[in-house]
């Protein structure tokens, strides 16, 4: 058994990828043998606690004399936190992961990634299509549970004998009187706590409880943590009752984090429940990098099918606390109270290669973390509304509703999302809504704890004007400039502009003037970022791309305008995944 828990292998995952960087790799194996013309040397960074196992099996594999077209294999396996790939991988891409980030430029990258979820290999080739790794299976499985203090197990849930749904601990955690502190491993860093973050959100969704939904996203939001070290330290030292009250009560980790966190024998064990239904395991994918040559691609197919078919591999899994592929174990894996079949375990991994499984894709995945990020990240916002003519146009997708009542509810069901903490103001805009200006204000940027009734009432003021065209350019510059004007330095300060058409306005300023304009007043001491979103198929999406790009943001397009709330969430996360 791996005595560190994840959260306490932090310090040295960082340590591991210093490493990587000063390309002084740890775990380096090499076998040179009198047949040998030369060496395959082979790259593997790997979650933190299955790093074990595989140096095992590559150990086993070069010890045996495995080669390629008569050279020998030279395997170096590395600890790394999945989010730092993952951000480096991003990074090279010329693109950024939501809530992620930039990767360190120095990172160098691997020829095999094992990170511990298949949910990074589907954000990333969602962020960036150029991405595309090869083979993709699963090499383990690790089932995420909800860890609960066994005291509270016992008296909250009827542990172990009683079976707990997600939306019975939905309730649990909403109800004003549940004693339950509720954690999280930040979602968007974080592999289990994004299968928890999805588990509940569906839980909600299914219950058709936007409130519950938003309410669970604020409670998790108050004791989340950047690193698993961090959570894990926030559980109760004692049985004490004050010391329950006040330690974390639950949160969604894996099964291996449970296993290894008993066994360093803390004052108070923490139970595994396993929440049905099953949450989306950890799967550790066997990734094969786009990068990696022919030769690299041969050697990395030895070190899989070891990994695929040795039952020492099996059986070194079970002492990291870690099960197959299949969910099975191998010897000497003690599985926690209530455990399910190893088939219920299995079937709860997510599909590899960046599939679907259990309804879960990359836009559910985007979905959930752009949610979370508008309750975690508040900004000062201002938003802009199209109130051309063209926006009386029916949606058949939406039951005939106009692409106005679309959109304002989009923005209704947006701004209950929004904390308190947010500073959130509203304009509309056609052509000469106020003399001859295209654009006028209905609620000036302010906070939103001290005008949420004044915003809510606003949006019924967002009424198209018939015959009205789009004065898109001066709209855009004025807007950017207001939102500078009163920089806030501790937001993301922003300008998120809903359009269903291009420059109607003859008399503005050309767009040519408008991305010049943009440029020369950007400030890096005040930034600003420009979020276009597009409604119908109307719109010129480089139109907006290049004007968005200018302002340092991005530009979004609803072509089916039914779909303008995933839009508007991706276009809140973008909002910050733009700060440098």
């Amino acid at each position: 058994m791996n005595s560190s828990f994840r959260g306490a292998g932090a310090i040295a995952a960082a340590m591991a990828l210093v490493a990587v960087v000063s390309g002084s790799y740890l775990g380096y194996r090499q076998l040179s043998q009198p047949s040998c013309t030369g060496s395959v040397p082979l790259v593997v960074a790997a979650s933190p606690e299955i790093v074990e196992p595989i140096k095992a099996a590559a150990d086993a594999k070069v010890v045996a004399g495995a080669g390629v077209d008569g050279r020998c294999l030279e395997v170096t396996v590395q600890a790394a936190e999945p989010v730092e790939i993952a951000a480096a991988i991003a990074t090279k891409h010329a693109t950024t992961l939501t809530g992620v980030g930039q990767g360190s430029g120095a990172t160098v990258l691997p020829d095999v990634w094992v990170p511990d979820s298949s949910t990074w290999l589907q954000r990333l080739e969602q962020a960036a299509p150029g991405f595309q790794p090869l083979n993709g299976a699963s090499v383990a499985t690790s089932p995420v549970v909800v860890a609960m203090p066994e005291p509270l197990a016992k008296t909250m849930v009827g542990w172990p004998e009683k079976k707990l749904q997600w939306s019975e601990l939905l309730g649990q955690m909403t109800s004003s009187d549940s004693p339950l502190k509720a954690g999280i491993v930040d979602p968007a860093r974080d592999a289990s706590g994004l299968s928890g973050l999805l588990a509940l959100g569906q839980a909600s969704a299914g219950n058709g409880n936007d409130a519950a939904r938003v309410g669970v996203l604020r409670t998790l939001a108050l004791n989340r943590s950047n690193l698993r070290a961090d959570l894990m330290a926030k559980f109760p030292k004692s049985e004490d009752p004050a010391a329950l009250a006040n330690g974390v009560g639950l949160a969604a980790l894996s099964e291996e984090d449970v296993i290894a966190y008993n066994a360093t024998q803390p004052p108070v064990s923490l139970a595994a429940l396993y929440v049905e239904p099953a949450a989306v395991a950890l799967d550790y994918p066997f990734a094969v990098m786009p990068e990696a040559d022919a030769t690299k691609g041969n050697a990395a197919d030895l070190l899989f099918g070891e990994l695929a078919s040795s039952p020492a591999y099996r059986d070194s899994l079970a002492k990291a606390g870690l099960r197959g592929a299949d969910g099975s174990a191998g010897g000497g894996f003690t599985a926690p109270t209530g455990a399910p079949s190893p088939e219920a375990i299995a079937a709860s991994a997510p599909a590899t290669g960046g599939g679907a499984a259990n309804g879960l894709d990359a836009a559910a995945i985007g979905r959930a973390l752009a949610s979370w990020t508008a309750i975690t990240s508040p900004g000062r916002m201002l938003v802009v509304f199209d109130v051309s003519g063209s926006m009386l146009s029916p949606v058949p997708t939406a039951a005939d509703k106009t692409r106005n009542e679309v959109m304002v509810e989009a923005a209704g069901r947006g701004l209950g999302l929004l904390d308190n903490e947010w500073w959130l103001g509203v304009w509309v805009f056609s052509t000469e809504l106020q003399g001859s200006r295209d654009y006028r204000e209905l609620v000036p940027i302010g906070q939103l704890s001290k005008q949420r009734d004044a915003l809510q009432a606003s949006l019924g003021e967002v009424q198209p004007v018939e015959g009205g065209a789009t004065g898109l350019y001066d709209t855009v510059l004025a807007s950017y400039l207001a939102v500078q004007e009163g920089y806030q330095a501790d937001k993301v300060n922003s300008v998120v502009l809903f359009t269903d058409g291009q420059n109607e306005d003859a008399n503005s300023i050309s767009r040519d003037e408008l991305i010049a304009q943009l440029k020369e007043k950007s400030d890096a001491k005040r930034p600003v970022r420009v979020i276009l979103i597009g409604i119908g198929n109307e719109v010129n999406k480089e139109e907006l791309e290049s004007i968005a790009a200018a302002g340092g943001g991005g530009a979004f397009v609803a072509q089916d305008p039914a779909k303008i709330d995933e839009i508007f969430l991706q276009a809140i996360a973008s909002r910050a995944a733009t700060v440098g």
